[in-house]
């Protein structure tokens, strides 16, 4: 044997006998294990067969796939978050490095909408979009997940009730008065409609814990306690405004002009105003307010 095949072997043996495995067994199982194939390991037969229309309309299979290639995005996007919320030493190279990944990411999702935007007849889409109701884009769970990821609970309330909301706000406090339950709550009397009803009872429980366990491991908060030094670092600082400013203007605004075009002055497929929720400029979401210049943040969202 070779000293290379000595020296792999060893590092097989070390292997398995750090997890109490005999590391013959393992090397036998090898003799009798088939080879991976990409059908094996991609499995996109199961992927491909998640397509179920629910009309006859060929567009809405646009409308599908465009949303369920959006859900996977998500997940990569919570894939890379999670790496740097997990880490107790975050260091300016790592963390700029997943940011830079997870705006890549989202770069993709604010071009793409010219997929289903230019790519489904608005005749077949107010057609098929009548079958979906109360369903809707709103109750995507990842993309909240995500904003419970990068930034403090207070970025994400709804701007009129921020001056009344700190940090010993309760969590299930802070979640009725977040921006989101404009889409479908009214404030004055409580009520909430069929839309947040379905969404809280499918995600309300993991929402508030999630929100709790992301309350000191956002990117927002993890930037903070980074050293002094390793804040000024102007290519952190440009990743971490870029994902802000792709996120909550690019992204929404991309979201916002093609629900325009099919909706026009209707209401979405929840019954949500989504208008009232949905711009930046009204909103104010901000994952990283204290990285833009006063006059950035009076005129987030503006001339877009």
């Amino acid at each position: 044997m070779s000293p290379e095949k000595e020296a792999l072997v060893k590092r097989i043996e070390e292997k398995y006998q750090a997890i109490d495995q005999n590391p013959d067994v393992h090397l036998e199982g090898l003799v009798w294990s088939n080879p991976i194939t990409y059908w094996d390991y991609i499995m996109p037969e199961a992927l491909l067969s998640l397509q179920v229309q629910r009309t006859t309309l060929p567009d809405e299979m646009v409308f599908i796939m465009y949303h369920q290639i959006n859900e996977l995005l998500f997940k990569m996007i919570l894939w890379e978050i999670d790496q740097v919320s997990a880490s107790e030493k975050v260091e300016a190279a790592f963390f700029t490095e997943k940011l830079r990944r997870i705006s890549r990411y989202f770069d993709m999702l604010s071009t793409s909408f010219d997929i289903m935007g230019d790519g489904m007849e608005v005749d077949q889409y107010m057609k098929f979009r009548n079958t979906l109701t109360p369903a809707s884009g709103f109750q995507s769970a990842q993309y909240r997940l995500i904003e419970f990821a990068s930034t403090e609970l207070i970025n994400l309330i709804d701007f009129r009730f921020r001056a009344t909301i700190d940090r010993n706000t309760p969590y299930e406090h802070a979640y009725e008065h977040l921006y989101w339950q404009a889409a479908g709550k009214d404030h004055t009397t409580g009520k909430k409609n069929t839309l947040i009803r379905n969404f809280e009872k499918k995600y309300k429980v993991m929402f508030l814990d999630k929100m709790e366990g992301y309350n000191t491991t956002n990117l927002w908060t993890k930037f903070k306690q980074l050293p002094e030094e390793v804040k000024k670092d102007e290519a952190l600082i440009q990743a971490m405004r870029h994902y802000d400013y792709t996120v909550n203007v690019s992204w929404v605004m991309a979201h916002y002009y093609a629900a325009a075009k099919y909706i026009g002055g209707g209401e979405a497929t929840g019954g949500s105003d989504w208008r009232k929720y949905m711009h930046p400029k009204y909103q104010k979401r901000i994952f990283f307010p204290e990285l833009w210049s006063a006059d950035e943040l009076a005129h987030w969202g503006e001339n877009v």
